[in-house]
């Protein structure tokens, strides 16, 4: 998976978890529990809904890695 998929992914995940978040205005550098808002339950169905669309499992030792935007988009092009 390219960085482009894999963002289009994040903002489609996100935009089922929090839909009241705008996906355009994602910035890289947001951080998903802080920022967005997202409890620790919205964040652990955001990783569900990832790992149904993609494949990709996070496991929960690399959960800092995906802590923001950007971490996510990173983790998934190089793991998808």
């Amino acid at each position: 998976m390219n960085e482009q998929d894999a963002r289009h992914t994040v903002e489609a995940a996100i935009g089922k978890v929090a839909p009241d978040v705008e996906p355009g205005d994602l910035d890289s550098g947001a951080r998903l529990r802080q920022d967005l808002e997202l409890d620790s339950l919205d964040f652990l169905r955001l990783v569900e809904v990832i790992a149904e669309s993609t494949g990709v499992d996070i496991p929960e030792a690399d959960y800092p890695d995906v802590a923001t935007v950007g971490g996510l988009v990173q983790y998934l092009a190089g793991h998808g």
